[in-house]
């Protein structure tokens, strides 16, 4: 049930409305962040959440080889911990299904999932009249990783998102435009936060062998469609001095992981995954550029956190990267771009610094705290039952209809 606070003054009702909500957030690997988007999001909008005095419910998955009592509370958020069938095609929807069980017997105001993957759980939901928003992501089924069937299933769970979810929550403007025009459905627009990284600590890195404006640096999930083998071919081919930090890996990826490394030379360093959040913040600080090569997510965290830090950052040429960076950025098209504009990072150093301090005041556009309220806003109509008693069909339009979507996309939009 909701609580309510009243206050009367003495004179004349003056009343104010504190709507505490309880709220589940489901389907990802939990809190504290250490994979992806969808986990930065949930613990940097969960505990402002809790810290605004909401009940706030974040289910989890074990890290593999994890050891000791499962953690049952972090920044303010009730943790639950379940297990998950550790297979790339299944560990999602199996984690999923356990916590909308859970999620079942103890029950909600209003559940947030994160991926469209997990839509043909909504009906449980739904059924037990638990309002949910759907996180839709990016556009999973362009993702090499997936193969014919699994990138059927993920278009026909887009097509079950936008028909059982009583919302939808775009990240990035092009995730809205798209469902715009597939579906004719309008979504909830709410990005990512940058966190900003107010000072440079150097000496972190001294472990590392690494100094100041003295490295380029890719952070990714080895994953094809976030290019980075081709980033790495890109710098193998360019005459850099400095050297190249690559930062991450990823489960389920030996045989793409295998040829980023056979396509790195001596000049290329991999520090594999960096879960100290402070040195990885100090890794963007100190970089003479970011290369950034995803290309089918929405806005995407490791892009922010680095206009967050200042870094110079060149892309890759997509509509996602040109949202967020805007003309603070530089952008490349293959490997050979790439190669051409990292020489030149090198070669004109000043301006290479001024892209930096550009990309910073991109920055300030993207605030967590605002990010939480639009969450919150979200969360309270759930609860309150303020959704579209009619949803779209889920149905892909017809090219013909496309235009009459991103018109009805726009009207959706502006309301």
């Amino acid at each position: 049930m909701n609580a309510y606070c009243l206050l009367h003054g003495s004179t004349a009702a003056l009343e104010v409305e504190v709507v505490v909500v309880r709220i589940a957030m489901i389907g990802t690997r939990g809190v504290p962040a250490r994979y992806g988007g969808f986990e930065t999001c949930v613990e940097e909008v969960g505990s402002r959440l809790a810290d605004r005095g909401h009940d706030v419910t974040v289910y989890c998955r074990r890290p593999e080889g994890a050891s000791g009592p499962d953690p049952v509370e972090h920044k303010g958020m009730r943790l639950v911990t379940l297990p998950a069938l550790r297979r790339r095609s299944l560990e999602t929807l199996s984690h999923s299904a356990l916590s909308v069980a859970h999620v079942l017997g103890r029950g909600t105001d209003a559940a947030l999932v994160f991926n469209a993957a997990n839509a043909p759980l909504l009906p449980a939901l739904r059924a037990r009249g638990v309002p949910v928003a759907t996180h839709v992501d990016g556009l999973e089924w362009q993702r090499a990783k997936w193969g014919g069937v699994g990138r059927e299933y993920y278009r026909r769970a887009e097509s079950l998102a936008v028909r059982w979810s009583d919302a939808l929550i775009a990240d990035a403007q092009g995730i809205s435009d798209y469902y715009a025009a597939e579906f004719a459905a309008p979504t909830t627009l709410i990005s990512y936060g940058a966190p900003l990284v107010d000072e440079r600590k150097p000496d972190l890195l001294v472990p590392l062998g690494l100094r100041p404006q003295g490295y380029h640096l890719v952070v990714a999930r080895f994953e094809p469609e976030n290019n980075v083998e081709t980033a790495v071919r890109g710098y193998v081919s360019s005459s850099s001095l400095l050297p190249l930090v690559v930062v991450g890996s990823a489960p389920y990826a030996d045989e793409y992981t295998a040829a980023v490394h056979a396509a790195a030379d001596e000049r290329v360093r991999f520090l594999g995954g960096v879960w100290d959040q402070e040195l990885l913040d100090q890794l963007y600080a100190n970089a003479c550029s970011y290369v950034h090569g995803h290309s089918v997510g929405g806005t995407n965290p490791s892009l922010l956190r680095a206009i967050g830090a200042g870094v110079p950052t060149t892309a890759l040429d997509v509509f996602f990267n040109r949202e967020v960076l805007g003309e603070a950025g530089e952008y490349w098209a293959d490997a050979g771009d790439l190669a051409r504009l990292l020489k030149e990072s090198e070669a004109h150093p000043e301006e290479t610094r001024a892209r930096g301090a550009a990309a910073r005041l991109r920055a300030l556009d993207y605030d967590w705290d605002d990010v939480a309220d639009g969450y919150e806003d979200l969360c309270r109509r759930l609860a309150a039952r303020d959704v579209p008693s009619r949803r779209p069909s889920g149905r892909r339009l017809q090219r013909t209809d496309v235009s009459r979507a991103h018109r009805a996309g726009a009207r959706a939009g502006a309301r």
